[in-house]
């Protein structure tokens, strides 16, 4: 029997032979990493003493080889980008893999959250539908829900579809993108529940409740024209390649928009209206979108923005740019807010002024800012 060889000798019969197998580091893995050594099999550094859940199935699942691709991207683009450029955004970090969700967003907690949020919105529908709670709306109100209420899944499909679903495809790590990517079907979900609820309404009040004129509304009705303007802006944020401008859409979305016009419209508006006409079904369906955007949407986006304006190298000049960011954006969403006014004077019942509402989301927009250590636009204070 022969004496076996390492396979790294090259071998064969006469002058026939194998070339010799020659290891150069360059393979997927042969990185040195935090927790090498460790039989817990951890990639990352937790956050805190022992990793989460969320942190083990999102932490590095997106491939960075500035972290352990020592052979380079493995993926690319069909324009010739390869993998993920930091380009893409004018944030710049000097850890792109520092940020955690703090709604620890993952695939189960995923549709527990979106599940809740659905039975919350049908329960209210059929618990009014069997209490016979739609005979007493006030009859003048049917139709500011079908013009107003239903105009709004406009906006939440385009901040959904447009703006939210290119910005999670274009973020840097897979927590970031994880956490917009909830953020994006939060929308479309949203969008959803008002156009099945306009739907629902169609059959309840019949003839009395034009199910279409939501259409009209947000393609002429002056009042909504801001509105559209500024959605229709944040769908076309871009960077220089022609691609989303993830962390601007994100910022000029959740940071401006939202407080100043959505939350105008949902807490001002429908939530302090629609009881004083009888209508109890309206503010749990938005509810859900308000409690979403407060609770989870805003939160993160909080954490991301102040992981950019805390870096230790960069810091200083994020925080240039989103000041930047606020004088351009600000404009837009007073002016979608302002344009809001006349439906304030549709209803019968007028238990806050527009004035009165939209003082106090100034007031919550300048606390956001103050948290972030941001100076307020003059736009706002005047």
């Amino acid at each position: 029997m022969s004496e076996s060889r390492p396979i790294t000798e090259a071998g064969g019969r006469g002058d026939r032979s194998i070339p010799k197998i020659v290891l150069t580091d360059a393979e997927a893995g042969a990185a040195a990493f935090v927790g090498s050594n460790s039989r817990s099999y951890n990639y990352f550094e937790p956050k805190k003493r022992r990793a989460t859940k969320y942190e083990d199935v999102t932490v590095d699942v997106q491939p960075d080889p500035d972290r352990y691709l020592t052979q380079g991207w493995i993926l690319g683009w069909a324009n010739g980008d390869l993998g993920y450029d930091a380009s893409w955004t004018r944030m710049k970090s000097s850890d792109w893999h520092r940020f955690r969700d703090p709604n620890e967003e993952w695939e189960q907690s995923i549709y527990i959250n979106n599940s809740n949020s659905v039975r919350t919105v049908q329960s209210s529908i059929e618990n009014a539908k069997s209490g016979n709670a739609f005979e007493f709306w006030n009859k003048s109100w049917i139709p500011i829900i079908a013009k107003h209420f239903s105009a709004w899944g406009h906006v939440d499909q385009g901040l959904g579809m447009y703006v939210f679903m290119p910005a999670q495809r274009t973020a840097m790590s897979n927590m970031h993108n994880n956490a917009i990517s909830v953020n994006c079907m939060h929308k479309l979900r949203t969008a959803q529940d008002i156009m099945l609820y306009n739907m629902e309404l169609m059959g309840i009040f019949g003839d009395e409740f034009d199910g279409e004129a939501h259409q009209e509304v947000w393609l002429n009705d002056p009042s909504w024209q801001g509105v559209r303007e500024n959605v229709e802006r944040l769908m076309n944020i871009q960077n220089p390649s022609g691609s989303s401008e993830w962390a601007e859409a994100t910022f000029a979305s959740n940071i401006v928009f939202e407080p100043l016009v959505g939350e105008l419209f949902r807490s001002q508006f429908v939530m302090q209206f629609a009881p004083s006409h009888g209508d109890s079904v309206s503010p749990s369906v938005i509810g859900v979108s308000e409690r979403e955007f407060n609770d989870r949407d805003l939160r993160y986006t909080m954490d991301m923005m102040k992981d950019f304006l805390e870096d230790e190298t960069h810091g200083e000049e994020n925080k240039q740019i989103m000041q930047e960011w606020l004088a351009e954006w600000v404009p837009y969403s007073i002016q979608a807010a302002k344009g809001l006014e006349p439906i304030w004077s549709e209803s019968e019942v007028q238990p806050v002024s527009f004035e009165e509402s939209f003082e106090q989301v100034k007031s919550r927009f300048e606390g956001i800012l103050s948290e972030l250590e941001l100076r307020v636009p003059e736009e706002v204070t005047t």
